[in-house]
């Protein structure tokens, strides 16, 4: 894939955190056309591939059409962390940033990705590669082990409140997933489609996902 090329086949990049409903969204944007949408289960099912990408990226040396050759979209971590880079490297590309209520973000947070990444002593050995980096990018958007509660809601609005500074309000959509189809189909100029607005990935469906990326 040539330079130029590379640089036009992402068309949307999510800035949101996990567990901001980035999983209802990469349903969402799939069935809109908008995929394959790239998202932190993507590194799961191929971590051979993709955690080493991904840790070379946190040393400032990514290699961004490798990392989402095949994909026209992404969300989630750990894209949520390289919004800037990624703004530069697709000036083109839509952002969405995804967020909600943040104590209600804390209380999901904490209750699966963080507890999931705490566990790293008791986990299979062929996952510490990958729960290394997952916490490398998490740490990268401002949220470490340790911190409280008030911390990580303080840590999710910075976030927030970066993105928006970085990302020109023409291309930057400010989503939650209870709004539905309309904000989104309107931002990225398709029509809205039959059926209601997906949602996934409820705690139950994350510590499912978990087990499959283990397996």
């Amino acid at each position: 894939m040539g330079g130029d090329q590379s640089r036009n086949v992402m068309q949307v990049l999510g800035a949101g955190v996990g567990r901001t409903g980035t999983m209802s969204l990469r349903t969402a944007l799939q069935q809109l056309g908008l995929g394959p949408c790239h998202h932190m289960d993507a590194v799961l099912q191929d971590m051979a591939a993709q955690v080493p990408l991904w840790v070379a990226a946190l040393d400032d040396k990514p290699d961004w059409p490798a990392i989402y050759a095949g994909q026209q979209s992404a969300v989630d971590w750990p894209t949520a962390s390289f919004y800037s880079e990624l703004h530069a490297t697709y000036p083109d590309a839509k952002f969405i940033l995804t967020h909600r209520d943040p104590n209600a973000w804390v209380e999901s947070f904490s209750e699966t990705i963080m507890t999931a990444l705490g566990g790293r002593s008791e986990a299979p050995p062929e996952l510490h590669a990958w729960m290394d980096m997952a916490l490398a990018v998490i740490a990268r958007a401002g949220f470490c082990h340790g911190m409280s509660n008030d911390e990580f809601a303080v840590g999710f609005e910075a976030h927030n409140a970066a993105v928006q500074a970085a990302i020109p309000a023409s291309h930057l959509l400010e989503f939650q997933v209870k709004e539905g189809w309309g904000p989104l189909c309107d931002f990225l100029g398709v029509d809205v489609p039959e059926g209601e607005f997906p949602r996934t990935n409820d705690r139950k469906q994350f510590w499912e996902l978990m087990e499959e990326g283990g397996a």
